[in-house]
């Protein structure tokens, strides 16, 4: 299993062009990335991301797409992300209409499909996902995106 550091420190080189996959303009944030306590445990394993049924959806990163196909009643893609180490990152987009096959390479930006309505969310949205092997990840970390973090009124404790 790799540490979050271990992580951050792999993803300079292979994601120094990480883009949004939905926009410009930067899309908002939905509901953030909760991380379960336990791998069965309830959590949020992605981020979900404003996007109408018909919404572009662009590679953030070069990679392959490995997976593009229903589950659940859903479209999904997966994108395997080039130059992330072994096990390679991969990306997950949900609900989606695929584009592209199996297979297909992709450079950062490129379309990959289009939003479909459904999803688990309270408005039109996408879910995006990032694994290595079976650990869920925040995918912001592909954009060095840090988390957001409240402070007190006063400012950071001692």
């Amino acid at each position: 299993m790799h540490s979050m550091t271990t992580l951050l420190l792999s993803l300079p080189l292979a994601l120094a062009t990480a883009v949004w996959p939905v926009g410009p303009p930067r899309p908002d944030v939905l509901r953030g990335w909760e991380p379960p306590p336990g791998p069965y445990a309830a959590g949020h394993r992605g981020i979900d991301l404003a996007a109408p049924p018909g919404t572009p959806v662009h590679a953030p990163a070069a990679g392959t797409v490995t997976f593009a196909g229903p589950v659940g009643g859903q479209g999904v893609l997966v994108l395997t992300l080039t130059g992330t180490g072994a096990p390679p990152l991969r990306t997950t987009y949900v609900p989606v209409d695929p584009l592209l096959p199996p297979g297909t390479t992709v450079r950062p930006g490129d379309l990959l499909a289009h939003v479909t309505p459904g999803g688990h969310c309270t408005r039109p949205c996408l879910h995006w996902g990032l694994l290595r092997g079976d650990t869920y990840l925040n995918p912001l970390r592909l954009l060095g995106t840090p988390p957001s973090r409240l402070l007190p009124v006063g400012g950071a404790p001692d």
